[in-house]
């Protein structure tokens, strides 16, 4: 069974903040325990994401959407950059496990090359704002080690996906295994990245997994 996407970050409920956390004189609500406040952050900013139509965010609306003032933003984050990357981290860490799930399991290096990239276009489909972080479009006017990191990110997914390949090459005697591991990895990674940027920028009506399988199957054959 192929590993699923999650959706971003632990659930936070209020309940829970209420429960466990310390009285806040004259509001009768009550502090989040000690991480938990970060993690609704992250939450927030992530949702607001969502919205197909968002402008660049700023922390001012973030608070305002969290109901605290910036400066209790500033607490748990240095910055709005570092907000960000709390996001590349998740995704980071979200697909790269999953990856390692897909080559440690059963199926040859071509069945995990596709699996890898399904399973990167399922976790985009089912966390929109995400999708924007991870081709850029909501980090334009950021600062600009967070786009390199995204860079980066796509450069690791083509250099898995190339050593699931070459591994396949290998084990059925090509002499090009290699170069076409190549190829081919370059040919996955620049399609997701075109169905994650069309899933974006339609206000996430283009499904990045529509006939997926399919197209996959016919660039790994």
């Amino acid at each position: 069974m192929m590993p699923q996407p999650a959706s971003p970050f632990p659930t936070v409920a209020p309940s829970d903040d209420a429960a466990a956390g310390e009285a806040v004189p004259g509001t009768g609500r009550k502090r989040p325990r000690p991480g938990e406040r970060r993690i609704q952050i992250l939450q927030t900013l992530a949702s607001m994401l969502e919205q197909p139509d968002a402008d660049r965010i700023t922390t001012a609306a973030l608070a305002a959407r969290l109901e605290v003032s910036e400066a209790a933003l500033y607490r748990h984050f240095a910055s709005k950059a570092q907000m960000f990357e709390g996001l590349i981290e998740f995704i980071e860490s979200s697909l790269f496990t999953l990856f390692n799930q897909i080559t440690q399991g059963a199926g040859d290096g071509r069945d995990h090359a596709r699996r890898i990239v399904l399973v990167l276009l399922q976790f985009a489909e089912r966390n929109p704002g995400m999708s924007r972080v991870m081709v850029g479009d909501a980090l334009i006017l950021e600062h600009e080690r967070l786009s390199a990191r995204m860079v980066q990110l796509f450069d690791r997914v083509e250099s898995q996906l190339k050593q699931c390949l070459r591994e396949a090459g290998d084990a059925e005697g090509s002499t090009t295994a290699t170069v076409d591991a190549q190829v081919r990895a370059s040919a996955l990674t620049a399609l997701a990245l075109g169905r994650l940027q069309r899933f974006a920028r339609s206000g996430f009506k283009r499904s990045p997994t529509e006939h997926a399988e399919a197209t996959l199957a016919l660039m790994t054959v």
